[in-house]
């Protein structure tokens, strides 16, 4: 057995800094597709898919294919994608979906008075996400309080910006989703 972690630290310059401070009310959230599960939430996963090499090598008809594929994928790495997106397009905020999910995660990039609404219908939640909830039997607001849910990354634009930023990150490789807005209220988010 092994246990692997691992950081990274970067220098940015203070003018080009996104710092979220630029949000306003009508502003659109864009989620970009994860890979899976990414490295969130592997207590609850070893507890719902325990580690017997048969089982996890199966093909599982709910997942469409194995529990290995699926949980052991490679977390997708946004890097190139949103470098190449802040140099073209204004991009106001960005929250990557880590531990915390949703839930905790989009309230850091928001100003006080801000909130931010999720429309749960606006992509299709991967099947291992649901099949991760079946088994678990975790509500929903816990579901995106501890996993990225299908998103691993979520950026706040302007509305006027939103049809060239779709592009551009098609463009760089990544699914893209308008998946929200932002609203007046108490600094949170809420999942409709």
């Amino acid at each position: 057995d092994y246990d692997m972690a691992g950081f990274a630290v970067g220098v940015a310059k203070k003018n080009k800094i996104i710092n979220g401070s630029g949000i306003k009310e009508g502003d659109r959230l864009v989620g970009l597709r994860s890979s899976g599960v990414h490295s969130n939430g592997y207590s609850l996963v070893r507890k719902l898919f325990p580690p017997v090499k048969e089982d996890l090598e199966r093909f599982d008809a709910e997942l469409g294919e194995s529990p290995a594929q699926a949980l052991l994928r490679p977390t997708r790495i946004y890097v190139k994608t949103i470098l190449s997106l802040i140099e073209k397009h204004p991009i106001k905020g960005i929250a990557h979906i880590t531990g915390g999910g949703f839930i905790e995660n989009i309230p850091r990039i928001l100003p006080e008075g801000l909130a931010a609404k999720i429309d749960r219908s606006s992509y299709e939640i991967p099947a291992l996400f649901k099949a991760l909830q079946r088994r678990s039997g975790i509500s929903d607001e816990k579901m995106y309080n501890t996993f990225n849910m299908g998103l691993g990354m979520v950026l706040a634009v302007d509305p006027a910006d939103v049809d060239k930023t779709m592009d551009a990150i098609r463009e760089a490789g990544d699914q893209p989703y308008v998946v929200g807005k932002i609203e007046a209220g108490e600094k949170g988010v809420t999942l409709c």
